[in-house]
């Protein structure tokens, strides 16, 4: 008898799996594992959550392997313009300064800024320079009796800047060939290497 007895208590307690369905706040999940039997509530409840599932995997999926075809659109717009302005022109050279045009004078007060020297007014890292510039550079950065100018820097971006008429090798305009006449110089950067540029065909 008692034996019966606790069988009976064994097959009437719910299931871990009916406490997880009846604590848990997804949708559908505590109709599904309800205590009981089944019935046909519970297998409509079944088949939502069922194809609600489905529904949402498909889905996802379908979105992913839209993702992974990489779509794109590329749109143009084309506009005539009977008439141009002849556009600014930036030039980039990495290298600012022109090291021919570079005086002694200028050693003197912008060597180490440049790398050139260190700050003893000797040459920084002569192993890594060229012997025929190495041998220009021993020679302005002699300064054995040497009395510095006045130094500004406009004069230097001036005179050691890279030249239009050097780099400037050919330029056409609206059918009409430019040279470097037609270019003038708006605007120096002194910290950045880039030269801007504007002007017109006449």
């Amino acid at each position: 008898m008692k034996g019966d007895s606790e069988e009976s208590i064994e097959s009437t307690r719910p299931s871990s799996l009916q406490v997880f369905a009846t604590n848990s706040t997804l949708h559908g999940m505590s109709h599904i594992f309800a205590y009981g039997h089944m019935t046909f509530r519970r297998f409509l409840w079944t088949l939502s959550f069922l194809g609600s599932l489905g529904l949402l995997m498909f889905v996802c999926m379908d979105r992913v392997y839209y993702y992974f075809e990489f779509p794109h659109v590329t749109k143009l717009d084309e506009v005539a313009a009977p008439n141009l302005t002849f556009p600014a022109v930036t030039l980039c050279n990495l290298n600012e300064f022109r090291f021919s045009k570079i005086t002694r004078n200028d050693l003197y007060h912008v060597g180490e800024l440049l790398a050139l020297l260190n700050e003893n007014y000797q040459i920084a890292n002569p192993h890594l320079a060229d012997p025929e510039v190495l041998a220009l550079l021993k020679a302005k950065a002699n300064f054995v009796n040497f009395t510095p100018k006045q130094f500004t820097m406009t004069d230097f971006y001036n005179r050691t800047g890279h030249d239009i008429n050097d780099m400037l090798l050919q330029c056409t305009f609206r059918g009409e060939e430019c040279f470097a006449l037609n270019f003038t110089t708006v605007s120096w950067h002194s910290l950045l290497p880039d030269l801007s540029f504007g002007g017109f065909v006449s």
